[in-house]
């Protein structure tokens, strides 16, 4: 790994100098907006493993226009291009990729873009409409630009991964997109560029998103091993009635508890563990302005229903504290074991 700032690229024609055509195979890219934190040194870093010494590691930086909204958000965003180059070159990328906007758009706004679907108008894209056509147009154009064998995204923009996903099978790009798990803070925060907006009371508020999901999480999980014990010990509801009248009270609800344990709880009892976290924090100072809570299918991010009981998910985040927007998820599996 090297402990250099990354060789900073501002043209795809200085980007296809460096690498000889034949070496194309063995690039790996990471597609940041920048303002590099913890999260994307950990995505550099898988890169760096997966590709290998003889491999190639390339960061995009580009803020890409398309995905705001707003053009104060969009000046709003961080740019800290110096600092990207020593974070980039310590996790291990040999490359820096930071087009301009007339590099990736030449002569304005591409006219054709790619359309994300009915996956684009969920949730965030509910939220931030036109978000994920944007997102998509620029990661299409950076892996042409690019050409890596391997491009490499972050979980905790599930939505996002899902739908390069999607583009990228349904198109027949030529790559292999790799989801690398949430980087947190010790706390438990999701790292994020946003969260250097956050001041102490905000950021305590904001914790409530993270404590949400691993509610939830914990929730699930104790209920399948409940399950679990009822399917080995043959629990029934007459055990806890004979422990009633044995007077064997606390027995009695433990007996009773594993014998009502059922699988087809599971989403329901996942989003009232949540939502009660989040409930809480909408009385904090600041408080928590929820968007949205989901428990969705990874695959298309429509909602589970509460008879679901077996299968992934995704149960996910999204709300204001402030004037600053987080979002955070975590993928959970139904029906799987104790």
């Amino acid at each position: 790994m090297t402990e250099t700032a990354a060789t900073l690229l501002r043209t795809a024609a200085e980007l296809d100098a460096y690498t000889p055509a034949e070496g194309r195979a063995e690039r790996a890219v990471v597609m940041t907006m920048g303002a590099l934190h913890e999260g994307h040194a950990s995505l550099i870093r898988t890169a760096r493993d997966l590709a290998g010494p003889a491999g190639q590691v390339v960061v995009t930086v580009f803020v890409n226009p398309l995905q705001f909204g707003e053009a104060a958000d969009l000046d709003r965003y961080p740019r800290t291009l110096d600092a990207d180059l020593a974070v980039a070159g310590a996790a291990g990328a040999d490359v820096v990729f930071a087009p301009s906007v007339d590099e990736v758009y030449p002569g304005g706004e591409p006219q054709v873009r790619i359309s994300a679907g009915p996956m684009g108008e969920r949730l965030e894209g509910a939220s931030r409409p036109g978000h994920f056509d944007g997102m998509l147009t620029v990661v299409a154009k950076l892996l042409h630009l690019t050409r890596p064998g391997l491009a490499f995204f972050g979980q905790k923009d599930a939505q996002q991964l899902a739908l390069i996903r999607r583009m990228v099978r349904d198109l027949n790009f030529p790559v292999e997109i790799v989801g690398v798990e949430t980087a947190r803070e010790p706390d438990g925060l999701a790292l994020s560029s946003r969260n250097r907006f956050l001041d102490p009371h905000e950021r305590h508020t904001a914790l409530a998103l993270s404590r949400a999901l691993f509610a939830a999480r914990d929730r699930l999980a104790a209920q399948q091993a409940l399950h679990a014990r009822a399917q080995s010990a043959g629990a029934t509801e007459g055990r806890a009635a004979g422990l009633t009248r044995l007077g064997e009270a606390r027995l009695a609800a433990d007996a009773q508890a594993v014998a009502r344990a059922r699988p087809d709880a599971g989403p329901a009892t996942v989003r009232a563990a949540a939502r009660a976290v989040l409930d809480d924090a909408a009385a904090e100072q600041p408080p928590l302005a929820l968007d949205y809570l989901a428990l969705v299918d990874p695959a298309d991010f429509t909602e589970i229903p509460d008879d679901r009981t077996a299968g992934e998910a995704v149960l996910a985040v999204a709300a204001r504290v402030g004037a600053t927007r987080l979002i955070d998820n975590i993928p959970l599996t139904f029906g799987a074991p104790a």
